[in-house]
């Protein structure tokens, strides 16, 4: 008898549970089916598609446009005002100077060159330093320089060649294959010094003239030197 009371009371206990399981159930169902039927709300709205992009996909800034650096173009200088030849010119005349590269010359000496005063003129270069230019051929001139740097599109050939009693090393610069310009370096016991002709039209007749003046180089004592104009 004890034994059917035992199994009526855990029937009438197990029957009392069944609701509340199922209860519980439902509630932990109801708000996964819930966000189910909301999925395609929630996917069609542009706001939620663009913050879920967001958050998918980390925006990134857009790239800048590249810097396009333009080349001036270059306005060639005009050419030198050179003075009115003399009425009865001296056969040649003396142009004296610092040497350039005075580590290698004596103290107390210039350089020497003489030119035609018909065919060249003392003068000053675009840069203010003493020049000669020549009379019959535009932006053709003579100037003291000493070696620099170039541009790395630039080509150099280099040659040592005796113009008068003077051993030169001479450098003829190119762009593009077309010469550029002609540096030369030399001197003599006493001083050491360079020059630079440059020239755009006629270059072959601008530094054949040039290497008549190069050719007559020498030393002076700055005490018998002629003075600048």
């Amino acid at each position: 008898m004890r034994k059917i009371l035992l199994l009526l009371v855990l029937l009438v206990t197990s029957c009392a549970s069944q609701p509340a399981a199922s209860q519980r159930v439902a509630e932990v169902t109801a708000p996964v089916e819930t966000s189910m039927q909301m999925l395609p709300e929630i996917l069609n709205s542009p706001t939620a598609v663009s913050e879920a992009t967001a958050t998918a996909r980390p925006s990134q800034a857009p790239s800048a446009s590249p810097t396009v650096r333009t080349t001036p173009t270059e306005t060639p200088l005009p050419p030198l005002e050179l003075p009115t030849p003399l009425d009865n010119p001296p056969a040649l005349q003396a142009w004296d100077g610092e040497p350039t590269y005075p580590g290698d010359s004596k103290t107390g000496y210039f350089f020497r060159v003489k030119y035609d005063p018909e065919i060249w003129a003392l003068t000053t270069d675009s840069y203010g330093y003493p020049a000669i230019g020549h009379r019959g051929i535009e932006y053709c001139v003579i100037a003291p320089a000493i070696g620099h740097g170039l541009p790395a599109n630039m080509n150099v050939d280099h040659d040592v060649r005796r113009i008068g009693a003077v051993e030169y090393e001479i450098n003829t610069a190119y762009l593009s294959g077309v010469r550029q310009f002609v540096t030369y370096l030399g001197g003599d016991t006493n001083i050491y010094t360079g020059f630079e002709v440059t020239f755009d039209t006629e270059p072959d007749l601008c530094l054949k003239e040039a290497e008549v003046v190069l050719g007559t180089l020498t030393s002076v004592q700055i005490t018998k030197a002629t003075p600048l104009p």
